[in-house]
């Protein structure tokens, strides 16, 4: 506030408006203002006691020019102290989106993204576990998606440590891993959201490369529900590890398929109906009424289905060994897009 009352006198004494050069002045003490701290309120204040400390000695003739002037210096003060505020808020964004990229990707010094997450809330010291929910639309920060999703996040659970954010499109939540009730809370929520969207959740994992481990195991739980047409609400990692063990050697599946479901091939109207048959039919857990249900077949066709699977491939659907076979053999075709792609 130095000099700001003599700016005051001067332009009572002269009859004029603040100079480009007082205003400059002014917005450089805001944004200094901003930058130690001092709120713009208090600043405000500041103004309206030195222009009544200048009052009585100003004419009554110049105390429109005081007004006036005083009005210019705090809109030129505010403007410097917004503009300094709203860097800070960009920097403080690019530091945040900065940190997330390397978090999710593993890209930095683990030891100095240990230091750099404290000032985020995480502690990478211990075991975390991260889910990601996809929807309709891709979504930011500043979404009301996500400010809805983090105000119901934080309202429960206040500063529990919990880190939402958004990469690609999808929201992220990454918590500690002793807390699942944290993420089944966003991931009720983001389904709510999203307008029924679809929620993978990562297992636990300990320490900075664990997290990445998560955000990975979570994005391609999500890539296997589209390939598998899986459309559960929610999704586990932990109850999706089989497919991926099944899917590593992918020759042996292509061979697995090709011998097992090849035969499918000579029914009329090509292997589709039949696999659609099967799929709903392991998927009912070999129930054929509710195979049928789904399907939209009476249980009659339905078991005509069966036996026709059963006369071309070799293999019974209902022999428990048999079974097995084929459900996997099923599972592959679904992995590997077939018949709809080439082995």
């Amino acid at each position: 506030m130095e000099g700001y009352a003599e700016i005051l006198t001067g332009v009572c004494a002269e009859g004029r408006r603040l100079t480009r050069d007082e205003r400059d002045a002014l917005r450089s003490r805001g944004e200094r203002a901003a930058e130690v701290g001092i709120g713009l309120r208090v600043l405000v204040r500041a103004h309206l006691s030195a222009a009544q400390r200048v009052l009585p000695d100003v004419p009554h003739s110049a105390v429109g020019h005081l007004l006036s002037a005083m009005e210019q210096a705090v809109d030129a003060f505010a403007e410097g102290h917004e503009r300094a505020q709203r860097l800070a808020i960009r920097q403080e964004e690019a530091a945040r989106r900065e940190f997330v990229d390397d978090l999710l990707y593993g890209r930095s010094d683990l030891g100095r993204l240990a230091e750099r997450a404290v000032r985020f809330g995480l502690l990478l010291s211990h075991a975390h576990a991260v889910a990601v929910a996809r929807g309709p639309e891709p979504y930011d920060d500043g979404c009301a998606v996500t400010r809805a999703v983090e105000s119901s996040l934080f309202a429960r659970f206040g500063d529990r440590r919990i880190l939402l954010t958004t990469k690609d499109g999808r929201l992220i939540c990454v918590a500690p891993a002793d807390e699942p009730e944290v993420l089944t809370h966003f991931a009720k929520q983001a389904y709510a959201a999203t307008g029924g969207g679809q929620v993978a959740v990562g297992r636990g994992h300990p320490g900075a490369g664990g997290v990445v481990h998560s955000y990975e195991e979570a994005l391609n739980a999500l890539d296997l529900a589209a390939r598998m047409d899986l459309d559960d609400p929610v999704l586990y990692a932990a109850d999706l590890l089989v497919y991926p063990v099944l899917a590593r050697d992918r020759q042996a599946m292509a061979d697995l398929v090709h011998t097992v479901l090849g035969p499918l091939q000579q029914a009329r109207g090509g292997p589709k109906p039949l696999l659609d048959t099967l799929t709903a039919y392991f998927d009912t857990g070999c129930v054929t009424a509710q195979a049928a249900r789904r399907l939209s077949l009476s249980v009659r066709a339905m078991t005509y289905r069966l036996d026709r699977i059963h006369r071309l491939t070799g293999s019974d659907p209902g022999d428990p060994v048999q079974r097995y076979t084929l459900q996997t053999a099923v599972v592959g075709a679904r992995l590997l897009g077939w018949p709809d792609q080439p082995l």
